[in-house]
């Protein structure tokens, strides 16, 4: 898909909570096909809450509405900002490759501006390359708690 104009970012509020669900269940249906993640949308709105108690701040990107107002979900980030560590970086699989993961991943360095670490899943071979061409590095490997899938640790330091 090709660049689209660049997505509206604002902090996260509950009542994009159904919204951020349905988008996270298509991106991980397309991604992983072979997992069933419509039954997990109870966790999804629980790893939420969790999060934001944790201190995460979760950024979303929107659609350019009419007259500059947000329009539609495209995807959202949450990041941790003393520790960097990215939980969730989801994008609608129709907006793949148009930017907005790109747009996601600078504004969790805005907020964590010097470190950025994550974990993903081995097998989610388009997020590992797309990880690597904005300057992740595999660091560590391990299983996902709720699959049991390999995953890979990947960090992003900033040089100083």
């Amino acid at each position: 898909m090709s660049e689209s104009p660049a997505p509206l970012l604002i902090g996260f509020d509950w009542s994009h909570m159904p919204e951020m669900t349905h988008l996270w269940v298509e991106a991980w249906q397309e991604a992983l096909p072979e997992i069933d993640f419509e039954a997990r949308r109870g966790w999804l709105c629980h790893r939420i809450g969790t999060l934001l108690d944790e201190g995460a701040a979760i950024d979303l990107a929107l659609a350019p509405g009419e007259g500059g107002a947000p329009g539609a979900l495209l995807g959202f980030v949450s990041v941790h900002p003393r520790t960097g560590y990215v939980d969730q970086l989801v994008v609608h699989p129709d907006h793949w490759g148009a930017g907005v993961a790109s747009r996601l991943v600078a504004a969790a360095a805005a907020r964590s501006p010097r470190h950025l670490v994550l974990d993903v899943n081995e097998q989610n071979e388009r997020a590992v390359r797309f990880y690597e061409k904005a300057g992740f590095t595999v660091v560590g490997h391990g299983v996902n708690p709720t699959s049991g899938r390999p995953t890979l640790r990947m960090e992003r330091r900033v040089q100083r």
